[in-house]
Parts: structure tokens; C-alpha cells; sequence
């Protein structure tokens, strides 16, 4: 039996609610994660400077900080760039959308089920490892936009793009896909290997961030181009070898 894409690697629980944290913690643990728990924003900074972390199970109502001030610090200091789900009992879409904005790669609303967050993790995980194999000389380029797939890289006009790693999977799959258009189902299947829920906007926002990095007016975007009804289409207009 093939090893979980879980086992061995590191989860950053930023919980403040005690009971809740004690029993996730145990479950992922006996599922082959390893899991340091942070029952504060600052003792979560405090674990972020002693070392990296594949995940970050992230709390969005904690006592001593708004956990979306705390995805903005976790995107905008960690160079590693962490996966992060959001873990929150605040089901507002606007809630949902803002934190996707700032970079989080997921939300799972309480109540949830231990193995449902298991599930989403491994699901993460599973997809940085799938990439992480890409070719290593893949570089695709579209005039001035360069999709360097092995350094995961995106450069616009030699300008570095900040995208995060689950941005950064989208683009590349409609880069590969340039010219065909891709269904939301299909982007999500690609790059997370599950279901899309019809009623998520998780792509719609992502495809927003990622059009403000790459697009010259992102209002009028003519690199990813929306197919109304159908999904989105990297244009192959000044694509280059």
C-alpha cells in the first residue's frame, strides 16, 4: 500500500478553542501528520519563525486577532507559501470570499467532520506533490507573461507575479490548456483533484486575483478571457515558443 500524501508532513492548528483543538489535533496526528498547535495569533507568528509548514489550519474568529489579519501576515511573510484552509464557524459568502481574496486555498465552515478535514488536506497535499513532479524545463510563455513551471514562477514584463501556490496550479492548467476552454469543473478536478460544489466561488475569486497580477486592466482582461456559461480560456494571442 502506497504511503498517504499526509504522512510526515506539517500542520500549524491556529485554534483558540481548546476542546476543538484537542480533538483535531489527535485525529490528524493518527493519520501521519504532524501538528503544532497555536492557540493564539501570537503564539502562531511565534511557531511560523521556528519553521515552514505545509498546512495551515487557520481560525477565523480568534481572541486576540482577526484570523483574515492573519492570512494577509501568513501570505505576506511566509516565502514558503503554506497552503491555508480556513477553519470558522462564520458562514457568511462574504466572510468566505474576502479570506479566498487574501490567499486562503480553502474553508471548511463548523460544525465539520474530522475526516472531511482530513480529506481536504489530503487533497492539498496530494496536488503539491502532483506538481511538484512537473517537467523541469517547462517554461510557457504568452508575449510577455512567463509561466515557469519547475521554479513555479510567474514573471509579467520581468515582474515577479504574487500568486499562491493554488493560483499559481490554476494558471498553469489553463496555460497548458491555452486556447481551449476549461469548465469550472474542470480547472477544480485539475488542480484538486475532487468534485466542484456548483455553488462555490472559490474559482471565480481566484481567477480575479490572479487577473490582477497578470492582466494590464484587470476590468478589461484579454489574457484569461470568462466564456459566459461555460468557464475561462487562456488566450493564445501573442503566445510564444
Amino acid at each position: 500500500m502506497l504511503p498517504s500524501p499526509a504522512t510526515g508532513q506539517t500542520v500549524l492548528l491556529i485554534e483558540d478553542d481548546l476542546r476543538l483543538a484537542r480533538m483535531i489535533a489527535p485525529y490528524l496526528e493518527q493519520h501521519g501528520l504532524q501538528v503544532t498547535h497555536a492557540a493564539s495569533a501570537e503564539a502562531a507568528y511565534s511557531a511560523l519563525a521556528l519553521q515552514s509548514y505545509a498546512v495551515i489550519l487557520l481560525d477565523l474568529m480568534l481572541n486576540d486577532a482577526d484570523g483574515l489579519d492573519v492570512c494577509r501576515y501568513i501570505r505576506s511573510t511566509c516565502h514558503d507559501d503554506p497552503a491555508i484552509i480556513m477553519v470558522t464557524g462564520r458562514g457568511e459568502p462574504t466572510d468566505r470570499i474576502v479570506g479566498l481574496e487574501l490567499g486562503a486555498d480553502d474553508y471548511i465552515p463548523k460544525p465539520f467532520e474530522p475526516r472531511e478535514l482530513l480529506a481536504r488536506i489530503r487533497a492539498i497535499l496530494r496536488r503539491l506533490i502532483n506538481v511538484s513532479a512537473a517537467a523541469p524545463t517547462e517554461v510557457l510563455r504568452f508575449g510577455e507573461l512567463e509561466i515557469d513551471a519547475s521554479a513555479r514562477t510567474v514573471t509579467l514584463n520581468q515582474r515577479t507575479c504574487n500568486l499562491t501556490s493554488l493560483q499559481f496550479d490554476l494558471l498553469l492548467a489553463l496555460a497548458r490548456n491555452a486556447g481551449r476552454v476549461l469548465n469550472r469543473e474542470q480547472l477544480w478536478q485539475t488542480v484538486r483533484g475532487q468534485a466542484y460544489e456548483s455553488f462555490d466561488r472559490a474559482i471565480d475569486v481566484h481567477i480575479g486575483r490572479i487577473r490582477q497580477e497578470i492582466e494590464d486592466d484587470p476590468r478589461a482582461p484579454k489574457r484569461i478571457i470568462t466564456v459566459r456559461g461555460v468557464g475561462y480560456v487562456l488566450s493564445r494571442v501573442a503566445q510564444s515558443t
